[in-house]
């Protein structure tokens, strides 16, 4: 299983060296001896079914203005991050190398294992609970897990709403599981 060629390995350093790189403080050490066992799927809109700005950019970097938009009042205050986003065109983006913890998962649980951001890898998907997702977002999306699984092959893949049922709902019900496991089934 090969991703595609645009999409560079994942590195020693816990990088994808064809990601656009932007370094969001909001991450920590992994515990000792603690491996990547999961990779979590998001979804995400800044502002709210709004596509294309610099509103996850911001929130990831911690540089939202609470005043660009009504919603970010309630979210400029919020210390998060995710190792991945993929935009809705196919562009990857990368805020935190694999080997660190991203702050994604939030209150979690996976196979009876809680703290999920210990042990798992966080990508978010430019999207929400009322749009299906693009064709270049599940490509990126495939050929990003599969250079992860160069590295982490025993890793599992949910959504934020398997990690954290009744709390999140994301990456959502126009999120096609079936595709995406035929894209990695394939090649």
């Amino acid at each position: 299983m090969s991703a595609p060629r645009w999409i560079a390995a994942l590195g020693e350093d816990g990088r994808i060296a064809s990601a656009q790189r932007i370094d969001s403080p909001n991450h920590d050490e992994r515990p000792d001896g603690c491996g990547v066992d999961l990779v979590v799927i998001h979804a995400i809109s800044l502002p709210p079914e709004q596509f294309g700005g610099p509103g996850v950019e911001q929130l990831f970097t911690n540089q939202l203005d609470p005043a660009a938009h009504p919603y970010y009042a309630s979210v400029a205050q919020l210390r998060v991050s995710a190792h991945f986003f993929i935009r809705r065109d196919g562009s990857l983006l990368q805020f935190v190398p694999t080997t660190a913890r991203a702050w994604h998962a939030g209150v979690s649980s996976w196979r009876g294992r809680e703290r999920c951001n210990d042990f798992s890898i966080g990508i978010e998907l430019e999207g929400s609970d009322s749009v299906p997702f693009r064709a270049e977002q599940y490509d990126c999306l495939s050929g990003v897990l599969r250079r992860i699984r160069e590295r982490h092959p025993h890793s599992d893949i949910c959504g934020h709403s398997d990690i954290a049922p009744g709390r999140k709902t994301d990456p959502g019900p126009y999120f096609e599981w079936a595709r995406l496991y035929a894209l990695l089934a394939s090649a």
